[in-house]
């Protein structure tokens, strides 16, 4: 059966597109989130913790419709500045410096601060004190403060992994089904910043090191599912990613600079070194399963 398009590796057909638009005519006054849950709910699109995959929803109704496959209600909430959400306040915190070795630094302490009362604190941080500055996460992600005491040192981001990173997937070896399947196993980290009044030998690849030993079980306690491979970028511009190499990440390769949305084939932004690390021995095996 021919498909109308495909979205997120999964072929779209007019049965669907049928399907859909029964269900828009047969709930008139529903909102996009109301219609987008009832296709969850229809299509059994549900994150492995059990929550509607709403979201990637969406994405599909929009493309449909722009499509001119179906015809969307009209959004009932628009933002000021669309696509854009206003950027992250300023936070005072104590920027005594902190020296010294770690073990003079004491106990550190790991909080997940997603959807808490510090997730103010751990957006301002990033956006002061980032070169890259904050950017609101898409899909399953988790934000980590680390903290001596009272005052915070570091903090974390973690998000979904890009679909295609070549460097990866060549070291992976895994197909384009088993991508599909299990690119969900993989964790992004799109940020890791030590406060700049934090001088504490050997206290970057330390954090790396807790961090990614703790990484997979709390991603299954979260989402309900476990990571099996962590990956990041970093600037060779910027950074050697010496603390990386120290917590045991692979160099991977070096991105080609044209993003996800490239249509000229032809670099338009900086050249990235791709790191990775395995999180389990068997991390091939249970990423190429499916494939």
């Amino acid at each position: 059966m021919e498909s109308v398009l495909r979205y997120r590796g999964r072929p779209i057909a007019e049965a669907d597109v049928a399907f859909l638009r029964g269900l828009l005519a047969s709930h008139p006054g529903a909102s996009r989130r109301a219609l987008s849950l009832k296709v969850c709910e229809a299509w059994g699109w549900v994150q492995p913790n059990g929550r509607p995959r709403d979201m990637v929803c969406r994405g599909l109704l929009l493309a449909l419709d722009r499509g001119g496959h179906i015809d969307l209600p009209p959004a009932r909430w628009v933002a000021a500045r669309p696509g854009r959400r206003p950027r992250p306040p300023a936070v005072a915190v104590d920027s005594t410096p902190v020296r010294g070795s770690l073990a003079e630094v004491g106990a550190l302490e790991f909080r997940q601060v997603r959807r808490s009362p510090e997730d103010s604190l751990f957006n301002g941080l990033i956006e002061t004190h980032h070169y890259l500055g904050y950017a609101q996460p898409v899909g399953e992600h988790l934000k980590y403060l680390v903290y001596a005491g009272a005052r915070p040192l570091a903090c974390f981001a973690w998000g979904s992994a890009p679909r295609h990173l070549r460097p990866r997937d060549r070291f992976l070896g895994w197909s384009a089904e088993a991508r599909r399947r299990n690119l969900h196993l993989l964790a992004y980290n799109s940020r890791f910043l030590i406060l700049p009044w934090v001088e504490v030998r050997h206290l970057a690849s330390h954090l790396l090191g807790r961090m990614t030993r703790m990484l997979s079980g709390e991603w299954e306690r979260v989402y309900g599912h476990p990571v099996h491979f962590a990956e990041t970028f970093t600037d060779p511009s910027r950074f050697r990613g010496t603390c990386y190499r120290a917590a045991n990440w692979v160099w991977l390769g070096r991105t080609t600079g044209r993003g996800k949305d490239d249509r000229t084939h032809r670099a338009n932004r900086p050249l990235k070194d791709v790191l990775g690390l395995p999180l389990t021995p068997r991390f091939r095996e249970l990423l190429t399963r499916g494939g």
